[in-house]
């Protein structure tokens, strides 16, 4: 099984547990206003590569994961616009005994079979605004799909990490983040909300690509402010970092 992939690489942070293998797939089909990852918007601009060649390369590496707690995270772009690829490579991941995680942004979620959703052991689920008009403005695409796709994980039993990218101007409305921590606490398998403070590290790829920054006069928030929004997701019982 080959598909459309960006890169790969090692990494620590907030692509899951631990140090991971991560996979950045090609291809999305939203155009969030701070996306930090332009260069993974087309997959024609990805390299094909084989599940075979992903395997191997992180085996190389399985050891070394393992004692650190990690695994293999498949990112993005968006993964599940390769949704057959995607299940292969989880497959075969858990059959090296990784712990596997998948960053989306759940709007193709009714993608994800019951098979690629089992050998998935954690969801990173960006859910970006609650409001959707905000969530269009945000990304071009409807918030429903993704809200469907949360509660679905939460029926299955599937544990998720909620991740909110905060925004000054954007996403820091208090309704909204009240709004959405109240869905989140409906969640019975969210296990934390990654409150993420916006910033401007992926401004040169624009420059590189000859595309506007759409936020190049957006400062990133002040410390104060992440404080307070993690301190709103907490008044719901919600765990934050």
């Amino acid at each position: 099984m080959n598909g459309s992939v960006h890169s790969w690489d090692i990494s620590t942070g907030v692509d899951g547990p631990g140090t991971r293998f991560v996979v950045f797939t090609s291809g999305c089909p939203l155009r969030c206003l701070y996306c930090q990852n332009p260069e993974t918007w087309r997959m024609r601009d990805g390299h094909r590569v084989s599940v075979d060649e992903l395997v191997t390369e992180a085996a190389k590496y399985r050891r070394f994961i393992e004692v650190a707690g990690g695994g293999l995270t498949v990112s993005g772009g968006e993964p599940l616009l390769q949704p057959d690829f995607v299940t292969e490579l989880l497959h075969r991941a858990k059959g090296l005994g990784l712990h596997t995680a998948l960053d989306t942004s759940g709007y193709l979620g009714a993608r994800a079979t019951d098979a690629l959703l089992a050998d998935t052991d954690l969801v990173l689920l960006d859910i970006k605004s609650w409001d959707p008009g905000r969530y269009r403005r945000l990304t071009t695409v409807d918030l429903a799909p993704t809200l469907a796709f949360a509660r679905r994980l939460s029926e299955l039993g599937k544990p998720m990490w909620i991740r909110y990218v905060l925004v000054p101007g954007l996403t820091d409305d208090l309704a909204d983040i009240d709004g959405l921590a109240s869905f989140v606490a409906t969640l019975d398998t969210a296990e934390r909300v990654d409150v993420l403070p916006f910033h401007k590290l992926g401004a040169a790829k624009y420059a590189g690509l000859g595309i506007p920054f759409p936020l190049a006069d957006t400062p990133t928030p002040e410390p104060d402010l992440v404080r307070r929004v993690r301190d709103r997701f907490a008044r719901h019982g919600i765990t934050t970092t």
